[in-house]
């Protein structure tokens, strides 16, 4: 932060627990597939819809929620939406079919939704854009970690037989920090509460903030990039524990450790963030990113044994956090009038783009199998960001 900001220093590092405990909620169910698929009789495939409704709803929920955020203050509706994901992942855990698991993962998602794309547009409100970049990495650690963190409990609850485990322990991480996130909004001072009043009809002005943000030629780059790099990583991704464990007979445990590694790599983006963008530059930073994650994923998929599955999945975290935050940073400045709904319409096309990687590769699963997922995906990523790099060294 600036030093002339006098927001209290805990505010940025609550935000980032939030995004932890939302990063448990969307991954955590990855390394449970298998336990899912036996516990509930249905093939593999179908127990991944777990993951993709609860991407659906988090994508589509974004996009009231940047408006909302924008007209009731972002901070305010970030420490609501955590406690009301607490009570939905107790949900979860509490389901006792696939169906009630799949109606409630619907709710989480809804639930979850807010934080990190309200986090981001709080972030951006409060912080010049010449300091942004560093500070949505720092916040992002939480993410990161909440991420890794999920896969590893998922895939420990998985070997135990456990899988209501992991919401369980999101539920309770959701509420402690909703409390601590309300608590501080009352702290705030009023130029990091800033509100937009609006007359008329709610729904009408929310469509019209859209309209705004995807009017414009550079936003709508950004939020192309931004689903098919949520597609091309995510559908793979969601299934590289149960490469690992039917391609090498790793347990779903040890499966997990080794994915929580692309969260170490991700943790390691962000510690040398300011260094590496300083190196490379805004146009470099993706383009190496994106290098770095294509042939790490390829590296999984064709690995002959299965420890070289972990410096890949490390540079993996790493490469993809290179040009994500790209990515997001972009998104932060392509509508700073609107910017709570155009970092929504952002994170609603990146999980969109999830769904809808994890709902195809669950689709293609059967006929191309697991590595030819990883090399696709790969392949499409790379083009991705090469693309993206290209059009920010023309900007």
């Amino acid at each position: 932060m600036t030093q002339a900001s006098p927001i209290p220093a805990s505010a940025v590092p609550l935000l980032s627990l939030a995004a932890f405990a939302s990063g448990i909620s969307m991954r955590a169910a990855d390394p449970l597939l298998p336990l899912l698929a036996r516990q509930f009789g249905v093939p593999l495939g179908e127990a991944s819809l777990v993951i993709t409704v609860f991407s659906i709803a988090y994508g589509l929920s974004q996009l009231g929620f940047g408006p909302l955020g924008d007209r009731h203050g972002k901070y305010l509706a970030i420490a609501l939406a955590a406690l009301a994901s607490a009570g939905t992942a107790l949900l979860c855990a509490a389901a006792s079919s696939l169906p009630a698991l799949l109606a409630m993962r619907v709710l989480a998602g809804a639930t979850a939704a807010a934080i990190i794309p309200l986090s981001m547009a709080w972030i951006g409100d409060v912080i010049d854009y010449e300091h942004r970049q560093p500070v949505l990495a720092r916040f992002l650690i939480g993410q990161i970690l909440g991420v890794s963190a999920g896969v590893l409990v998922g895939g420990l609850a998985a070997d135990a037989w456990q899988w209501r485990l992991p919401f369980l322990l999101a539920a309770a991480i959701f509420l402690l920090v909703g409390l601590g996130l309300l608590a501080l909004n009352r702290r705030l001072p009023p130029h990091a509460k800033t509100v937009y009043p609006v007359a008329g009809n709610a729904v009408r002005h929310m469509l019209a903030g859209f309209g705004q943000v995807a009017a414009l030629p550079w936003a709508r780059l950004v939020l192309l990039s931004a689903f098919l790099e949520g597609g091309l990583l995510y559908g793979p991704f969601a299934f590289i524990a149960s490469h690992l464990h039917q391609r090498h007979g790793l347990s779903l445990a040890l499966a997990g450790a080794v994915i929580m590694l692309f969260g170490f790599g991700g943790f390691a983006f962000a510690m040398g963030s300011k260094a590496l963008l300083a190196r490379l530059g805004e146009a470099g930073l993706p383009r190496w990113g994106g290098l770095v994650l294509a042939v790490s994923l390829a590296a999984i998929g064709f690995a002959p044994v299965w420890w070289l599955a972990m410096p890949a999945t490390f540079c993996a975290g790493l490469g993809f956090y290179m040009l994500h935050n790209t990515l997001q940073t972009h998104a932060t400045q392509m509508a700073p009038e609107r910017r709570g709904a155009a970092v929504s319409a952002f994170a609603s096309c990146f999980f969109m783009g999830q769904a809808s990687g994890v709902g195809v590769a669950g689709l293609l699963l059967a006929h191309v199998g697991t590595a030819a997922l990883l090399v696709g995906g790969a392949l499409g990523l790379l083009a991705v960001a090469l693309n993206f790099s290209r059009r920010v060294r023309i900007k």
